[in-house]
Parts: C-alpha cells; structure tokens; sequence
C-alpha cells in the first residue's frame, strides 16, 4: 500500500477548505485584536504576542493539513485502532508525568510547546469508533454490540476526569450522535435526557416542586386511560392549577400528600381495570424518578467539589453568586458581547478587550472579542460559518460510499457541534461554563492542531470516494 497518492483535482470539497480558512484567518486576527496595545502596537507577526505565536501553529497546521490530503486514504482506517490505542496511553501517562495547567495536569510541555493528549484522544476515538461501526457484525440494535460500542467511547473520558478536565470529557457525549445514526436505540437517548432534565429541575425548582411535576406526570398518564376523556382532562386542569396555588401559598406537604393520593388512586384503579402494562411500567418509574430527584440534591451538596457548585449556580441561580466572584466571569462575558450592539466598536476598538475585563479572553471566551468589536453581524457570521461547516459535514457522510468515511465525518461533525455550542453558550450564560476552546478561533496550537487534523481527515477520506 503506497503511503502517498495524488490528489486529482476537483476532488477536495472546497466549500469545507474554505470555511476552515475562513475561520483561522477570524481567529488570528482576534487573537491580535485581542492583545493589541495601542502604545507599543505590535507587528502581526511578533513572537512576543499571542498573534505571532498562534502564525506559527498556524502555519504547521497547514503543513499537516497537506501533507494529511496527499497521504494514502487507506492509512487512517488500517491505523485506527492504533491511534486510539495511543490516545489512551497518554491519557494515562499525563496523569503521572503531566504538567499542571489552571488546576489540571492534562498537558505534556515541551519547551514553548504544550499539547493536550485529550486531543489526540478525541482523533483516536473517531477512528476507532467508525472501524468498530463498520464491522458488518456490529449491529448497535443489539445489546452486545451497543456496550462494545459505548465502552469504547467512555474509557477515554473517565481517564480524562482523572485530570480532571470535565470540559475534554464532555466532548466525548458527542459520538453518541454518530451512534444515534448507526442505529442505538432512540429509548436510552430519551431515558438519558429525562434523567438530565430531572437533575436540571431538582437543582433549578427543588427536590418537592420537582416531586409535584412527577407525580403530576403520572396521574396524567393514568388519567387518560379512563373512557372520559373530557371530564378527566378538566379534573387534571384543576388539580394542576391547586397544585401550583398550595406550593405558592407555601402548602407544598399538603399539596405533594394529595398528590400521592392522587396518583395511588389511579393506580389502582388501573389495575381494577385491568392496565396492568401501565401500572408496572409507570410505578416503578415514578419510584425512580422520586429517588433520582432526591439524589440530585445530595450529590450536589455532598458530591460535587465547591467550584463545580458555583459552575451551577451561576448557571441557574445567578443571585446566589458573587458578581465579583464565580459570577464576574459570566457577567463580563455578556456585558462585552452586548456591548457591541449591532456593528461592533470597530476592529481592535473593543474597550472591555482591551482593559482584560474577561478572563481567558484569548482562549476559552475568544467570542466575546468577536461580539464587542463587530457586534451582532459579525457574532451572526461566525456562528452561520460554524452551523454551514457543520451542516456540510453531515452531507458529505451522507454521501460516502464507505461506512467507515461516513461514520468518521459523522464524528467529526458532532465532535465540532458540540464544541461550537458549549463554547459560545457558555460566554452567553446559557450553558455552565466548561473550560473548551473555540475550534479554530481560541488561541492554542494543540488545539488548532487537533481540529486540523479531523477536519482534514474527513477531507482526505470524502476525496477518495470516487476513486476506483
């Protein structure tokens, strides 16, 4: 197998080169607008600045970049399981050998270079995962091959939570997606999300209020087996509208007592009328349900370090927190992106850029420069640049002709998804604020480098398919 094979012309998707040039070049200029000092006013290409550093990432990606599309398309597949393989033992490695970064000991240093093996992880994983899918024995409907799948893709995420870099891990949720497309059942998609908005609602409402909505959901669900529909549907009204008046007059215990009398009531009842399916199925998911909401406020209190409950707490209760502590961060980030409006205060006019006001401002919230200095149409152009690049991806998988190719774009699209909706969520307040970059807009060369190699992969692999 030749290692390297020309590229016939015509065959590069255009439109994705173009988007991932486009982003860069955005950044790179951020990054400069970003530590520009009106005083000194450093070239663009000063090694003493974060823009002159990020040129030279810059231009070793594009080395890689050319040198991934002139590679052999077969390579990637034959050595997946290697990179994968190699993914995890640095993961490992770096928990030992690592050097610690704001609290994390998730990167190795080399010199002025530092790079994170959660990356290269990310790159393995992707691989891997579109090898193990294409197997024709893999057939994620059935249970084997489903746990086969999902331990592959959760082993690297628990060795990064040894880091600990809950923001590395978190991405890794993202290749469900390309397993959603390969056939795992729709029902632990929707089991997962109802256990996530069960935590969500205990942490926002309370454990009680939380309750009420349970038991609520279930009366109904027994309610409407019964023949009268419109009497029942008035009767759930009624109890649904005294419900919120008792927890609003501070009756809460009454209200959840009547409640579970309630619902026991339809339960047997159900069962009187012979819906045994129901009762067995609804009984023990309301028991569940009751204790998962129970527990998600002792795990919050109990479990989660003090850090990580004020993550949530400015996420959901902002007025319990520190404006000028664990809310400052936030505060700021939104303060510079409204402050832009809707043209922007010009490129590097950006008053809040230039004062530091937000931390982190070159990497992790690289947005808000976008948001003060070009304001809501260049914040609109980046974010339809992204969803475009992500919207191409799923249609250059869904035209491979080799399920390998198709699952590892589908990959690379939900890996970019996910990033790309964290990132800019989190600067809005929308989202906790989890510690990931902007893919090719944040400063970093592991990062620009990670997100280069994905993209150019998929590049290399959709170039190939016509090829006979």
């Amino acid at each position: 197998m030749a290692v390297y094979e020309n590229v016939e012309k015509g065959k590069i998707d255009w439109i994705i080169l173009s988007i991932y040039l486009a982003l860069v070049t955005i950044g790179w200029f951020m990054i400069y607008a970003v530590s520009y000092n009106p005083v000194t006013k450093p070239p663009l290409v000063s090694m003493e600045y974060n823009a002159g550093r990020q040129l030279i990432f810059i231009a070793l990606s594009f080395f890689v970049l050319f040198f991934i599309l002139v590679s052999n398309s077969k390579v990637w597949r034959t050595f997946s399981n290697g990179f994968y393989i190699l993914g995890l033992v640095l993961l490992i490695l770096v928990i030992f050998f690592g050097k610690v970064i704001n609290g994390q000991r998730a990167w190795f240093s080399m010199g002025f270079f530092s790079f994170q093996p959660a990356e290269i992880a990310k790159f393995g994983t992707s691989l891997a995962l579109a090898d193990l899918l294409s197997n024709y024995k893999i057939k994620l409907s059935e249970p084997r091959s489903a746990m086969i799948a999902i331990s592959m893709v959760m082993i690297p995420p628990v060795l990064i939570m040894f880091q600990p870099d809950a923001g590395s891990a978190l991405v890794f949720f993202s290749f469900f997606i390309v397993m959603f497309r390969e056939g795992l059942n729709p029902n632990l998609y929707v089991i997962a999300l109802s256990f996530i908005g069960l935590f969500i609602s205990s942490l926002y409402f309370g454990f009680q209020y939380t309750l009420f909505l349970i038991l609520f959901m279930a009366s109904t669900a027994f309610a409407l087996q019964i023949k009268q529909r419109g009497w029942t549907i008035l009767a759930l009204i009624i109890l649904f509208a005294a419900g919120i008046y008792g927890i609003h007059e501070g009756l809460v215990n009454y209200v959840l007592i009547g409640g579970g009398v309630i619902t026991l009531g339809l339960i047997v009842f159900n069962y009187v009328i012979k819906k045994y399916q129901l009762v067995l199925f609804v009984l023990p998911l309301i028991l569940l349900s009751s204790l998962l909401s129970w527990g998600s406020e002792f795990v919050f209190q109990n479990v989660l370090e003090k850090h990580q409950q004020e993550r949530i707490n400015v996420w959901l209760h902002p007025e319990r927190c520190d404006p000028r502590g664990a809310l400052y961060n936030v505060l700021q980030s939104k303060m510079a992106i409204g402050s832009g409006q809707l043209t922007g205060k010009g490129f590097m006019a950006g008053t809040m850029t230039k004062l530091n006001y937000v931390p982190a401002q070159v990497t992790d919230f690289i947005f808000c420069t976008i948001g003060e200095e070009h304001g809501f149409i260049g914040a609109f152009a980046v974010i339809g640049l992204y969803l475009f690049l992500i919207l191409r991806l799923t249609l250059l998988a869904e035209r491979q002709r080799l399920n390998f190719s198709r699952n590892y774009i589908w990959g690379v699209a939900g890996i970019l998804f996910f990033h790309f909706i964290i990132n800019i969520g989190m600067t809005m307040g929308l989202i906790p604020i989890i510690g990931i970059p902007l893919p090719f807009l944040s400063y970093g060369g592991s990062s620009l480098l990670g997100f280069t190699v994905l993209i150019g992969v998929a590049l290399k692999l959709d170039s190939s398919r016509v090829r006979k």
